[in-house]
């Protein structure tokens, strides 16, 4: 097995094993809707073996940046509809990033009355509005009724995500956001069921991946995890209770037959991954990540040494939308720039040149 070997996770077809990570790029409309430049730059990349979305939301309360798309409106499903049918035209498969902000967002963003946490405690820092940097709030601590009420806002997400022509959802249990906040001490600090002990903490996410699994089928989901990645306010700094927490949540998800697991962490060849991974026994997708570049060689290790069936790449492929064939080819990379990742417009965003462009210039 190599990183150009197909592969098959639940429902999904990979022509090869390189896939595209999730991608925050802000380029949607206000009402997130993505237009026709977020259809090219998808389609630019459909030679990746699978396509992860940017983390999309699916209600407005979730939605945790300016230019950041949705999946709640039916403007906003038929919108991906084009976007799913690009992909599909030029051979590829695509997963929609379901993502739900929790308290990385603001009220100047979402529109709504409130943001919403597993505990009322708030990230320091400020984050980016249309008027510029404000403070973070104090979030609203979902009672035990509203987070049955988000679940369900989750599932309808993931039913709006198939219509709209998606091959597959990946819940996003990562990076800061909602559901990464019921895993971490420090973002839940509740006294009920879903708060406290590492199986309590993992409890809303395991009851979330088990309704999206049955509203879309198994095989069409997946879900991405990033343990000991202390970003956003997450602070998961005790080794044994990071162990013990992912844990517990690989060992429900073990039996539910998901499409994949998608990691991000530091030391993909750690004591950490490598039990999560036995644990899970299916297809495990895996990510280094953490502002470094993945490199081919980084990557040809993984596969081969059976450490992980895929592997997610991020700031390579932004700048390479042909990254499997130059990776094929041993051919040279475009640099990313970091400037230019976020915010409006082709610059940075669809207009890094292919091996072809080169070859003929």
């Amino acid at each position: 097995m190599d990183l150009f070997t197909p592969a098959v996770f639940g429902d999904l077809r990979l022509d090869n094993r390189v896939t595209m990570a999730p991608l925050t790029r802000l380029r949607s409309s206000e009402s997130g809707v993505p237009g026709d430049l977020v259809v090219e730059y998808y389609a630019q990349r459909a030679s990746f073996g699978m396509i992860v979305s940017e983390g999309v939301w699916p209600v407005q309360e979730g939605k945790a940046y300016p230019g950041q798309p949705g999946i709640e409106t039916d403007e906003q499903v038929e919108a991906w509809q084009v976007v799913t049918s690009a992909v599909h035209a030029r051979g590829g498969t695509i997963v929609l990033q379901l993502m739900h902000g929790g308290r990385v967002s603001h009220t100047d963003i979402t529109g709504t009355d409130r943001i919403v946490a597993p505990s009322a405690i708030a990230i320091e820092g400020e984050t980016h509005t249309a008027e510029g940097k404000v403070a973070f709030p104090v979030p609203h601590a979902l009672t035990i009724d509203e987070l049955a009420d988000v679940k369900e806002q989750l599932v309808v997400g993931a039913r709006n995500a198939i219509r709209a022509g998606f091959d597959g959802v990946e819940i996003h249990s990562a990076n800061g956001y909602l559901l990464h906040e019921f895993l971490a001490p420090g973002g839940n600090e509740r006294d009920d069921q879903y708060g406290g002990s590492p199986e309590n903490r993992a409890r809303f996410v395991i009851e979330v991946v088990k309704a999206v699994r049955e509203a879309i089928g198994a095989g069409r989901t997946g879900i991405r995890i990033s343990p000991a990645h202390n970003i956003q306010g997450i602070a998961e700094t005790d080794p044994a209770d990071v162990h013990e927490t992912y844990g517990i949540l690989i060992d429900a998800l073990a039996p539910l037959d998901l499409a994949y697991v998608s990691i991000l962490q530091a030391d993909l060849e750690g004591a950490l991954v490598t039990d999560l991974h036995e644990r899970f026994g299916g297809a495990f997708v895996v990510n280094s990540g953490f502002g470094q570049v993945t490199t081919r060689a980084e990557a040809t290790e993984l596969i081969e040494s059976a450490h992980a069936d895929a592997i997610a790449v991020g700031r390579l492929a932004i700048a390479n939308p042909d990254l499997v064939e130059r990776w094929q080819a041993e051919a040279d990379e475009n640099e990313p720039n970091p400037g230019t990742f976020y915010g409006p417009g082709a610059e940075g965003y669809t207009d890094y040149p292919s091996l072809q462009v080169r070859a003929d210039a």
